[in-house]
């Protein structure tokens, strides 16, 4: 078996707020919507090797019942390395909101990490090799 990627799927309560703050904020591409317009029930966005979907909350619970009990947001954080941490922080830094400012690991790493419109948190990162 070879994987080949991961793309989460994302529970979220507004999938057009959502690709919104993703793509005129932290500039992805959209690349497919369901539907092609209007109030959207599904999305997915791609920045560069970094691809997400977003599903509405009411449309993933109808396609696996398992989470009919789970809440949106979720008990993660999405770890995303970074090639100009420093440009990136600096970019988006006053348009976010932020969970922890720029910092220095234990591990020797530079990172911040924002929260976006449904609670998630994304941690970007200039890890060493």
């Amino acid at each position: 078996m070879k994987l080949q990627s991961l793309t989460p799927n994302l529970m979220v309560e507004d999938v057009n707020r959502t690709i919104e703050f993703y793509t005129e904020t932290l500039d992805f591409e959209l690349l497919e919507t369901v539907p092609e317009e209007g109030v959207l029930e599904w999305a997915f966005v791609r920045k560069d090797n970094v691809s997400l979907m977003f599903q509405k909350e009411e449309s993933i619970r109808d396609e696996y019942p398992d989470l009919k009990d789970q809440k949106r947001g979720g008990a993660l954080t999405l770890y995303i390395k970074v090639e100009d941490l420093k440009s990136l922080y600096q970019e988006i830094k006053d348009e976010v909101n932020l969970t922890k400012e720029m910092h220095k690991t234990f591990y020797g790493a530079n990172e911040f990490a924002i929260k976006d419109p449904n609670s998630f948190i994304l941690t970007f990162s200039d890890v060493l090799e």
